[in-house]
């Protein structure tokens, strides 16, 4: 019963492990491409690009997060695991001025075409 459980662990571990890789290649992917994409609308002089930029990274942020979220079923110490608490604190923090910034270009674009 012992080694059910241990190979068991061990999927698990492997699983949590190729998830986590999985959701931050994505948030890296949706970093780079909104990186990419605001530097065309950059040179094309389009107006909301500070409203379209601060949305990718807090996407990207969000799946960050996901993947630290994850991360913190297979924390087999106490250590690792205020790691990683603060990790998600710093990162929830910026997700949330994000949405923040998010809001506010949102609230000044509606202004400026009234």
């Amino acid at each position: 019963m012992g080694t059910v459980i241990e190979v068991a662990d061990n999927y698990l571990y492997y699983i949590v492990e190729l998830c986590t890789i999985i959701m931050e290649l994505f948030g890296v992917i949706i970093l780079v491409f909104t990186a990419i994409k605001s530097f065309i609308e950059w040179l094309k002089k389009d107006e909301n690009i500070r409203l379209h930029l601060a949305q990718g990274i807090a996407l990207a942020l969000e799946f960050k997060l996901g993947g630290e979220v994850l991360r913190t079923v297979v924390v087999r110490e106490w250590s690792e695991l205020g790691i990683l608490g603060a990790i998600i604190l710093l990162r929830g923090v910026l997700t949330f001025l994000i949405h923040w910034e998010i809001k506010n270009e949102k609230n000044e674009i509606a202004q400026n075409e009234k």
